[in-house]
């Protein structure tokens, strides 16, 4: 499957055809590392107007913790849902031995981004999207049997590209549930977190609502993190991935 085609396909869709919506909340619950509980929620709030533009506003919270101690990342991404681009992203992570913050401003039509802290630079196409939108993003694709693509879609073009393939089609167990999934791996760039390229594998539902049911992340020399679906509400009709209990 070509970029272009993923970029068409989404774009065709309005907002009211995303399998997302403002209102969806997902909840979940992993470890991360070595013995480190881990909990998580991701949701949509929205409509939120932004330099003239309705977007909606993507929220990931997700916290680790070790005895007394606790470690709390905290993204936030506002999302054009026509064009399917990230007007403005921000991040405010906070280790045990190292913080880290991210205030960016992204400008689609004029192929640049502004960073906070006086950093800028030029995007590698028009629609441009985040770490955290793109996992959205990927929730609108029809990843069909062996579909894969090389994605340039990143605001800070030193992170591209993303290269996702879909793995296979299995059933998974979460605390939500037992549900039809489709596994999927993405291969990213970043150098901060990853020293150069990282690989995320990402377990989907097997239906319209592409529910993010799994997530594990595996850093080079640190080790790897997962997190997985603990509950799920305000997600829209067609949820049809998850298997009654006998």
């Amino acid at each position: 499957m070509s970029l272009g085609s993923d970029i068409d396909a989404a774009r065709a869709r309005s907002s009211d055809q995303l399998p997302f919506a403002p209102g969806e909340r997902l909840t979940y619950e992993g470890r991360v590392r070595s013995g480190v509980r881990g909990k998580g929620t991701m949701w949509i709030e929205g409509p939120v107007q932004l330099r003239g533009t309705t977007t909606w506003l993507l929220h990931s919270d997700m916290e680790g913790r070790v005895g007394p101690l606790r470690a709390t990342d905290r993204t936030a991404s506002w999302l054009d849902p026509v064009k399917m681009t990230a007007l403005r992203f921000t991040s405010r992570e906070r280790h045990i031995v190292s913080k880290h913050d991210d205030a960016v401003d992204i400008f689609a039509e004029e192929k640049r981004w502004s960073a906070a802290n006086g950093t800028e630079g030029e995007t590698a196409g028009n629609a441009p999207l985040d770490e955290l939108s793109f996992l959205y993003y990927l929730r609108t694709l029809p990843l069909l049997a062996d579909a894969s693509a090389t994605v340039t879609r990143h605001f800070d073009i030193t992170r591209n590209p993303t290269v996702w393939r879909v793995v296979r089609r299995e059933e998974i167990e979460v605390g939500a549930g037992r549900f039809h999934a489709i596994v999927v791996e993405m291969r990213v760039r970043d150098t901060r977190r990853y020293k150069g390229e990282g690989t995320i594998t990402i377990h989907l539902s097997d239906d319209r609502c592409r529910l993010i049911l799994q997530l594990d992340s595996r850093v080079p020399e640190a080790g790897s993190a997962t997190l997985k679906l603990k509950s799920y509400e305000g997600v829209r009709d067609g949820c049809t991935a998850l298997i009654p209990a006998r």
